[in-house]
């Protein structure tokens, strides 16, 4: 019994002040969940941003009354410093013609598509050719420019349904939805159609950016819904010689002023040292950008209001940034991250919402610190009570990675994304795609996740 006395304690001597630490931790965490679940205010201000603004493409009207509005929205919560940081954004519009038809032994069949952000438009006339059917950049080259020059190249690469991970099947198909009009142009072709980037087979085509190399001949790129593609893909096998006739009157305007919309509270004890939590305010024009990235944006909002009305005073900054023109560009991000470097900013965390409203699972992170990634993981046991399980070392996201050279812990809050791509970048990403409580889940985590890098920091 003696030596049983001695040894706890020892314990006692050695870890004094874990026991209460974690037990107040818990309890702060638990009534972050109660508050969020029962008044969070996300939801309803996600309704504000999509349905009463809805498409918010950078350069855009849409996009011009979300800053407005995200300003407004967060200086009504009188909490914190609301301020616009300017950035220069590029300016693509869809317009109204897009029309896609493969014309196979006198039958004109319409199939749906869309045009990829940032493309030319097809002559007035449109084009009207023999399509070539790919199913990866290797069969392109096999093919080369006598068998492709002057005709369309469809690119019917499907994601692959094996993955678990729909990050993993979205990425390895999305290099032929940005590459793909530049590898068919260098071996001639007119234009490029890409299969839209999802797991489900419907007729909604899915938008996303796209690039060119000044080197190599621009030409016009559509995505077609999958619905579509197996369409195509079984005309063009039962004849050859079908050809399509492509529409589209996309144009890429000046350069246009926007702003990123950031809100702060200072860190009681260290202010200097900085935490961000955001997502991207610009959404493609074909949708209300519910889950792309509106449901990110609210998440952020709500984490400076919980803090409030929980009484919580985070020892570090706490800083929302509502990123612009994460879509086609990133110029919000780095702008904010040149800003941050020239003003000699210590940002030692990031947290970013940029992968759907849906139930989160847990946290990814990245940071060229191994320390840093090892606290992180320590918290991980209170957090299991909420469901949040995965906490993977595979990135943080597009917005908050560019401060990643600075040494910040990069974190990104990852929901269940096994439907997100049935929504992302369509017209169906819409507020009615949200569930209420799912959302307050998602910030209630990045909130709880915040409130112990504000107190204990990274080190």
């Amino acid at each position: 019994m003696n030596r049983l006395f001695a040894y706890l304690f020892f314990l006692l001597l050695l870890f004094p002040f874990s026991l209460p630490a974690q037990n107040s931790d818990s309890t702060i965490i638990r009534s972050i969940y109660t508050y969020a679940l029962e008044q969070g205010k996300g939801y309803d201000w996600l309704r504000e941003l999509t349905t009463n603004i809805g498409p918010r493409l950078s350069g855009s009207a849409g996009a011009e009354k979300a800053v407005q509005w995200a300003k407004a929205a967060m200086e009504q919560e009188k909490n914190g410093t609301v301020y616009l940081q300017e950035v220069m954004v590029p300016h693509w519009i869809r317009n109204d013609k897009e029309e896609l038809a493969v014309i196979s032994k006198g039958k004109k069949t319409p199939l749906r598509i869309c045009s990829l952000g940032g493309s030319i438009p097809t002559p007035v006339n449109g084009l009207r050719t023999k399509v070539i059917e790919v199913k990866s950049f290797e069969e392109l080259a096999q093919l080369g420019t006598e068998k492709v020059k002057g005709k369309i190249v469809f690119f019917n690469v499907p994601m692959n349904q094996r993955h678990i991970s729909t990050m993993t099947a979205y990425g390895e198909a999305g290099k032929y939805r940005w590459a793909g009009a530049m590898n068919a142009a260098k071996y001639g072709a007119i234009g490029s159609i890409t299969r839209s980037l999802t797991l489900a087979l419907d007729d909604n085509p899915h938008t996303g950016a796209m690039g060119y190399n000044d080197t190599i001949t621009k030409i016009p790129a559509c995505a077609i819904s999958t619905i579509g593609a197996e369409s195509l893909s079984k005309i063009l096998k039962e004849n050859p010689e079908a050809e399509v006739v492509l529409f589209m009157n996309c144009e890429t305007l000046t350069d246009k002023k926007s702003y990123n919309v950031i809100a702060e509270i200072k860190g009681t004890e260290f202010p200097e040292e900085i935490i961000v939590v955001g997502g991207h305010l610009d959404a493609w024009d074909t949708g209300q950008g519910a889950h792309d990235d509106g449901s990110g944006c609210v998440q952020s909002m709500e984490v400076l209001r919980i803090f409030r009305d929980l009484a919580i005073k985070p020892k570090r900054t706490v800083r929302v940034v509502l990123f612009m023109n994460e879509e086609n560009g990133l110029k919000g991000a780095k702008k904010y991250a040149q800003a941050s470097k020239e003003s000699g900013e210590n940002h030692i965390a990031a947290i970013e919402s940029d992968a759907g409203g849906f139930t989160p699972h847990g946290f990814s992170s990245e940071s060229i610190d191994s320390t840093k990634l090892t606290k992180l993981l320590n918290w991980k046991p209170l957090f299991q009570p909420y469901g949040l399980y995965d906490w993977d070392k595979d990135g943080g996201g597009a917005d908050i990675g560019q401060l990643k050279d600075e040494g910040t812990l990069l974190i990104g809050l990852r929901p269940d994304t096994q439907r997100y791509f049935d929504y992302h970048h369509t017209e169906i990403d819409t507020f009615d795609k949200i569930n209420k409580r799912e959302l307050h889940l998602g910030a209630a985590a990045m909130a709880s996740l915040i409130y112990l890098l504000a107190e204990y920091g990274v080190k």
